[in-house]
């Protein structure tokens, strides 16, 4: 009997747990030819008007146009102002080129302060097609640890998609550790041994650093602002992102240069246009890129022709392709 009360008493906390760390409502289980794939759902990216911004459009043009083309853009606002072919740009003086700029901020009503970029495509790095069958394991380890396994997916698509190369500054393996953040996270980096190639041990990895890093350091900066959040929210997802990516001091920097008083997708859109202490401008195009690759990623899967189902419920095809 007295096992009995126990167990009553104990299985709504028991049950309470296993809700906090099910993300089985934003799952979607894609079965194709070459088998079953789970992977994270882009819905909250379309229905909060993520994908209606112009920053992850303009990365999803870049991430599918060839490295031989660029595309002329307004640096603020990532705005397509011309696209042309590298060759044509590059073979231009670089007096002609500013020629180029001054031409078209006359043409668009631009101030003549206003930085125009030329960026050259990247289809070439970014492989989707390769990256997408490691997605499911990641997610799978992710939660293994506790950790929100959109962060898997996020990081999988961006930081070396479907490649095992090593970055110059020395960060590694699929989800790019650096040694001394790899080491502290467990995993064993010597000059004989490095587990960040193991994609099972650097998925490991990554989820600690964000479980016992990341998150705790990005509530840290937000609650020295009084502002409220919720881990499921996607800009919060975006700002631990942008600590993973840039470290805590980096945002807490920019965070100070911005001095917000709510947290909500205002802040992802400040810290795309603010630099601070060594958050500059790969750091602010760090959370642009994942967002369109979860949108290119959303296309090809509805694309597919595949057959999709809820990981809530057993229907097929319950979830319909999201257009921007």
């Amino acid at each position: 009997m007295y096992k009995l009360l126990l167990l009553s008493f104990l299985m709504p906390l028991i049950l309470l747990s296993q809700t906090q760390k099910n993300w089985d409502h934003e799952k979607i289980e894609v079965i194709q030819l070459d088998g079953s794939h789970v992977i994270m759902d882009a819905e909250r990216i379309y229905a909060d008007k993520w994908a209606d911004l112009p920053q992850p459009q303009f990365w999803k043009q870049i991430m599918k146009l060839a490295p031989d083309s660029c595309l002329i853009n307004v640096a603020s606002s990532r705005i397509v102002l011309a696209k042309m072919s590298n060759k044509d740009w590059n073979s231009q003086t670089e007096t002609r080129k500013e020629i180029v700029r001054d031409s078209l901020r006359i043409v668009y009503n631009l101030d003549s302060t206003e930085r125009i970029f030329v960026t050259t495509g990247k289809n070439d790095f970014y492989r989707f097609n390769d990256v997408y069958p490691t997605i499911s394991k990641g997610v799978e380890v992710f939660e293994e640890q506790g950790v929100d396994p959109w962060y898997a997916q996020a990081i999988l698509l961006i930081e070396s998609p479907g490649q095992l190369k090593k970055s110059s500054v020395g960060a590694y393996g699929a989800f790019q550790l650096m040694p001394s953040v790899a080491r502290a996270m467990g995993l064993t980096v010597n000059s004989t041994t490095d587990e960040r190639k193991d994609f099972e041990k650097s998925a490991m990895g990554s989820a600690r650093l964000i479980k016992r890093v990341c998150i705790p350091e990005a509530k840290k900066i937000l609650a020295s602002y009084n502002i409220d959040f919720n881990e499921n929210d996607l800009w919060f997802r975006l700002f631990v992102l942008h600590v993973y990516h840039a470290g805590a001091i980096n945002v807490r920097a920019v965070v100070n240069k911005i001095n917000p008083s709510s947290g909500n997708q205002d802040l992802i859109k400040a810290m795309w246009q603010t630099t601070a202490a060594s958050f500059g401008n790969n750091s602010q195009n760090y959370t642009q890129l994942a967002l369109a690759s979860q949108i290119i990623l959303n296309e090809l899967v509805y694309q597919s022709g595949a057959s999709i189902f809820d990981c809530l419920s057993s229907n097929s095809t319950t979830k319909t392709f999201l257009e921007n």
